[in-house]
């Protein structure tokens, strides 16, 4: 990491834990919230991401940028909020530093998922994208789904921290101890390459871009597919997430995002980090959070 990029990255978590005493906290603002009216007030929205390529990452430039990011700003300017301040964190981290008012919003391209649904509120999904494998080169375990991971009783995977992914695997019968975390793709590249695992499982789109920045690596991403937990899909579907207690703001964000879908330029702002119309998508966050899990 070059010094400009770590010093921007220390300055925007100095500024997150200076503002964090500020922030409105769960549960504060019954009835919809006024967290729009703030932002315009304010005129910029601090974001929360991971600096995972291509959801939302920091640029050789030292700037925010990614899908999520790139459609944030898009939405805010149409919301009239000018500026997007970054500030990052570990995926894992994104929801509890959400509640303590560590940023206003995540963008990180987090999966919609029931459970998660409990904790946040999620604006309708911007893509929709298969999970995959990244394996050496050949495939030689044969993998294409957490079931064919399950049969394999020495079968070593790795998992993105705090990804659903993990979820998956263990709702398949993968144990525990077989499923190592790792904190971002490069790492569970490395571990794939080094074999200290068999695979690591992320999304298609994730896997293809970590795999992008390692010309020349033995390793391929298997196809992609959609998981299947006690016979119910499991659709990993991208959102921005927001305090349950700010429904206005996801109201009008949706709106917008909406908009855009429906005049078609929502894939333009995605399709410079990897996505195409195989990943877009109609489904909302309400039919994703009603799913059944169990």
């Amino acid at each position: 990491m070059g010094l400009d990029r770590r010093n921007f990255l220390l300055g925007a978590l100095a500024l997150a834990g200076a503002t964090a005493c500020s922030r409105v906290r769960l549960g504060a603002e019954p009835g919809g919230g006024t967290l729009l009216t703030r932002l315009r007030e304010r005129g910029e929205v601090r974001v929360g991401f991971a600096n995972e390529s291509p959801y939302g990452f920091i640029n050789a430039q030292a700037e925010l940028t990614g899908e999520s990011p790139e459609l944030a700003k898009v939405i805010y300017r149409r919301l009239g909020v000018d500026r997007v301040v970054p500030i990052p964190s570990e995926f894992g981290a994104l929801i509890s530093g959400l509640k303590v008012g560590l940023f206003d919003m995540i963008g990180a391209g987090m999966s919609v998922t029931p459970t998660r649904c409990r904790e946040v509120l999620f604006t309708n999904p911007e893509f929709i994208a298969p999970a995959a494998f990244l394996v050496p080169a050949g495939n030689p375990r044969g993998i294409r789904t957490f079931a064919d991971v399950a049969a394999q009783p020495d079968f070593a995977l790795g998992v993105l921290i705090g990804a659903v992914e993990s979820d998956y695997a263990e709702a398949s019968g993968i144990p525990k101890d077989r499923i190592t975390p790792y904190a971002d793709q490069p790492s569970g590249l490395d571990a794939v390459l080094t074999g200290r695992v068999d695979g690591f499982a992320l999304t298609t789109i994730s896997l293809r871009d970590a795999l992008s920045k390692r010309p020349g690596a033995p390793l391929e991403v298997t196809p992609g597919f959609i998981p299947v937990v006690n016979g119910v899909p499991q659709y990993t579907a991208g959102a921005f997430a927001f305090l349950p207690d700010q429904q206005n703001i996801v109201n009008a964000f949706n709106e917008q995002l909406g908009e855009l879908k429906t005049a078609g330029q929502l894939l333009p702002i995605l399709a410079p980090f990897g996505f195409s119309h195989e990943e877009m998508t109609t489904l909302t966050s309400a039919e994703i959070c009603s799913t059944p899990v169990s």
